[in-house]
């Protein structure tokens, strides 16, 4: 996580917090091919100026209005009708879509086999409510679409924004050129990429069974192999 003291917004602490999680390359999971990681992505505080700038629609206030980015299922026809009319029914009005900039150039074959189409949402309260009571109202939104539709939301907040996928800590920034804008700018970058040691869970807990049980100096090394078969056949048949 990236930070200022004095809470102004800046693209430093932006790019700063991206070029924390590109040294976070060592830790990172990737499969057979480099280019097609297991997950990034970082958190900032919803760029206002930015979004002005990008959208060719109206904006209320900055804590009158949220945002987010959908994953929606390539193909999919009619969510967006379905989407007005769940926010209807919360007392919410869709303020308008945009068609989220992306550069694929550098994914590789399974990331561009499994990537969603990226919609960003802009949504405000019928009564103009903000702050905490937009934020629940728009959760309850977000909860609904994700078990209604095949679409995932990342996040839907009226404060912060994520940008997420299947990527390496080096393609994050070149995916979303969004993030290379000067107007993009936040008091705070949290980021985050999946680490290779939470890939294959049941390998992970092996591990530490076999550790657990070697610090029992009682046990023997066939009793250790027979622990670690049980453990194996339960994951499989559950």
């Amino acid at each position: 996580m990236v930070a200022t003291l004095n809470k102004l917004p800046t693209h430093e602490i932006v790019s700063k917090a991206l070029t924390a999680l590109r040294n976070l390359e060592h830790r990172g999971a990737s499969g057979a091919e480099p280019d097609s990681g297991d997950g990034a992505g970082i958190l900032i505080q919803i760029p206002d100026k930015f979004y002005r700038s990008a959208v060719d629609f109206s904006l209320p206030k900055i804590s009158e209005y949220a945002t987010g980015l959908f994953f929606v299922q390539p193909n999919e026809i009619g969510y967006k009708e379905k989407i007005a009319k769940i926010a209807d029914e919360e007392g919410l009005q869709i303020l308008g879509w945009r068609n989220l900039p992306i550069n694929s150039a550098s994914l590789g074959k399974t990331a561009l086999s499994v990537m969603p189409d990226f919609q960003q949402i802009f949504i405000a309260g019928l009564k103009n409510e903000q702050e905490l009571v937009l934020e629940r109202m728009v959760f309850c939104l977000r909860k609904r679409v994700e078990h209604t539709l095949p679409i995932y939301v990342p996040s839907l907040s009226s404060r912060t924004i994520v940008y997420k996928g299947m990527l390496t800590t080096g393609q994050l920034e070149e995916f979303f050129p969004d993030l290379s804008n000067p107007l993009v700018e936040s008091p705070l970058a949290l980021v985050h990429s999946r680490f290779s040691t939470n890939t294959f869970l049941l390998g992970h807990l092996l591990i530490h069974i076999v550790i657990s049980l070697i610090m029992v100096r009682s046990i023997q090394l066939k009793e250790i192999v027979i622990g670690c078969a049980r453990v194996k056949h339960y994951y499989r048949v559950t």
